[in-house]
């Protein structure tokens, strides 16, 4: 297709929008005026501008929906295991076998890990500082190496894979027009080498800091851990409203379902590796999120009426509604974003730019790249390391998910003449861009969280982990050029 001055204000405004998050700024304002300026110029109409800006929201909103339900969905999960305590009855059985420093840092890596596959990492990161932690620090271990354990396994390898919802795999998927589950398994490959990598080298930098277990508190300003952040709210709610019937109820059923969880959750993913090393396709598109959001919805709805009885008819509706609100507190930025990037594409065109069916169907960033591919050198490596870097400048805005739709736009538009499967280089874009903005070499991103709970310098946090976290993603993109 003949490139005309829409493709160039295209390419202008994605230039523009990396230029921004290099300076650390929030992209959606070139974004929407972005949208608005392509869709004036090639149309040639004013109105359909300001459609333009209106359909590609839609239309982002439409496709990524499903990612909205189930982050709403497994938040109201985790509120409701928290009226009953069994979101902290679960991790205190972990707290016995942290014997000295050295399991502690296994023990802390691994728990932090799961959990934050399926709660994610930032609803997470409270319950794990508060009750693991302070038992880890007083077995040996460092609060500074705590809090690079909790980054670079929580907000590192497991958001960076985000294998259970799959929010991140399907959002790069659906900017470079693929199937989520190729995405999705390779994300999950790569970022098991680059956490692992980074969390190997952390521990022989830190492990001579590792001390015999000690006796006394753990010093670290928790006041004894357990009366942590949210707890003491629990407490103080407790003591005011809590009959001694409710106390009783809370307790059992607490222990109950910190019990049912954790084995449901195991068996979801123990199903979905069954189907997946099977040969199935079970899990193809949205399966995958529909099962455990299927799940979790049940779990939900059960641990609502065994402790609410009567009043889980409000109740089930307060969590969900909050599940909402935290999804799209998270992830709304991400819709404007994505509405611009679908541009890029032809498969969506039609609809943000009301076009008919006889319309040509302009790809923006597909026929720039096409046009310009005799100018890309078509280098595996080259295009490897291209979109990695890539990706760790969209992170610079602290997010690690709003630069999702441009590397997935990328992927798809470069894969033809780089000699990488697209689905190889959207799941590499999708680790640079979550390992950068998602919390671990950033230090305005979410690991203030837990530099702020541990009572640590984020900057100080940032910088440690830098070196181990970027030999892990070079690592990854040279193991992903070589075997795909």
């Amino acid at each position: 297709m003949e490139l005309t001055a829409a493709h160039w204000i295209y390419l202008i405004v994605t230039i523009a929008v990396i230029v921004t998050m290099l300076f650390r700024k929030g992209v959606v304002l070139p974004i929407i005026i972005g949208t608005f300026l392509v869709a004036v110029v090639y149309k040639g109409s004013l109105i359909a501008g300001f459609q333009a800006v209106f359909n590609a929201n839609l239309v982002a909103a439409k496709e990524l929906f499903s990612i909205f339900l189930i982050i709403s969905i497994m938040i109201g999960l985790l509120n409701s295991l928290k009226d009953i305590g069994a979101d902290k009855k679960m991790v205190v059985p972990i707290q016995k076998i942290m014997v000295n420093g050295h399991v502690s840092y296994l023990v802390l890596m691994v728990t932090t890990y799961v959990i934050s596959l399926f709660f994610w990492p930032t609803p997470a990161v409270p319950l794990i500082c508060a009750l693991l932690v302070p038992a880890a620090v007083s077995a040996g271990l460092q609060p500074m190496t705590a809090a690079m354990v909790i980054v670079i396994a929580g907000q590192g390898m497991a958001l960076s894979s985000d294998y259970i919802m799959q929010v991140a795999p399907m959002l790069s998927a659906k900017a470079a027009g693929i199937d989520k589950a190729a995405v999705a398994d390779k994300g999950l490959i790569l970022s098991v080498i680059t956490g692992v990598s980074a969390l190997t080298m952390v521990y022989l930098q830190q492990r001579k800091t590792i001390t015999k277990k000690s006796t006394s508190e753990s010093g670290i300003g928790f006041n004894q851990g357990e009366k942590a952040f949210f707890e003491v709210a629990d407490e103080l709610a407790a003591t005011a409203v809590d009959s001694e019937e409710i106390l009783k109820r809370k307790q059992t059923w607490g222990k109950v379902f910190s019990i049912i969880v954790p084995l449901s959750m195991l068996a979801v993913m123990v199903f979905m590796f069954q189907t997946k090393l099977g040969g199935g396709s079970g899990f193809e598109g949205t399966d995958g999120a529909a099962f455990i959001g299927g799940v979790a919805t049940i779990l939900l709805l059960l641990a609502t009426i065994a402790f609410n009885r009567l009043h889980s008819l409000d109740k089930i509706s307060d969590h969900i509604t909050e599940g909402f609100v935290f999804a799209f507190k998270a992830m709304a930025p991400v819709i404007p974003i994505a509405g611009f990037f679908f541009m890029g594409s032809s498969d969506f065109t039609p609809a943000i730019l009301s076009l008919g069916e006889d319309a040509a169907k302009p790809a923006f960033l597909f026929d720039m790249i096409q046009a310009g591919q005799n100018f890309i050198p078509h280098n595996p490596f080259f295009a490897g390391i291209g979109i990695l870097i890539v990706g760790l400048v969209t992170g610079l805005d602290g997010s690690g998910f709003s630069g999702l739709p441009l590397t997935g736009a990328l992927s798809g538009a470069l894969a033809n003449g780089s000699g990488l499967d697209a689905s190889t280089m959207a799941a590499i874009g999708q680790m640079g861009a979550i390992w950068g903005g998602g919390g671990t070499i950033i230090a305005w991103s979410s690991l203030v969280a837990v530099a702020g709970f541990l009572q640590i310098s984020p900057i100080e946090l940032a910088r440690k982990n830098f070196i181990p976290v970027m030999t892990g993603l070079i690592l990854a993109t040279i193991i992903a050029v070589i075997i795909w």
